[in-house]
């Protein structure tokens, strides 16, 4: 991973620049401060800042970087992404649930390096864009998605919860290998 001492710092600047509570709506602005996941509406919460924050650092965004944040909800991570990358970078939220990505749209305005898409949900991700050199997941996965891991570029890192745990996974390219099984007792 790129120097996660670095990469913790660069967070930590990136949560100082982009307030959680311009990503609320106006009835959980007050618990913004508040390590806990909060309500959006539309069965969608903004994350818990310490997780969210955990992912980042597991993300190691560059400046310059080419992101894809996958349930980028009402925009708060897509903004601290924006944040990372700088300038020179390009981050592409998207985002499933109309409202929410209302939502996102009203607080980040437009930007020439930032773009939000409604997700096709026969789609998972943003192939149109890709490859991406990060993907951020902010949704629960039942098992790692291979057409999210297959829109990184070779060298690329996907943070993101699978069955509840917190995967990184760096993309090497492709081989060819024969099928993984069990034996059968």
């Amino acid at each position: 991973m790129r120097g996660s001492a670095t990469a913790d710092h660069r967070v930590g600047a990136a949560f100082a620049a982009v307030g959680r509570a311009g990503f609320l709506p106006p009835d959980q602005r007050r618990f913004s401060a508040a390590d806990q996941a909060l309500p959006l509406g539309y069965g969608v919460t903004n994350s818990q800042p310490s997780t969210v924050r955990a992912m980042l650092t597991l993300l190691g965004v560059e400046p310059g970087d080419r992101v894809l944040d996958v349930g980028c909800g009402s925009g708060w991570s897509t903004a601290l992404l924006a944040h990372l990358v700088g300038p020179r970078g390009h981050v592409v939220g998207v985002e499933l649930i109309p409202e929410v990505l209302a939502m996102a749209r009203a607080t980040l305005g437009r930007s020439p390096h930032l773009e939000l898409h409604q997700a096709d949900p026969a789609v998972l991700g943003w192939p149109a864009s890709a490859p991406y050199d990060r993907v951020l997941v902010s949704a629960d996965a039942e098992v790692l998605p291979p057409a999210l891991v297959g829109q990184l570029r070779p060298g690329g890192v996907l943070v993101g919860p699978v069955a509840g745990d917190m995967l990184r996974v760096e993309r090497h390219g492709r081989y060819v290998f024969v099928p993984l099984r069990t034996l059968d007792r």
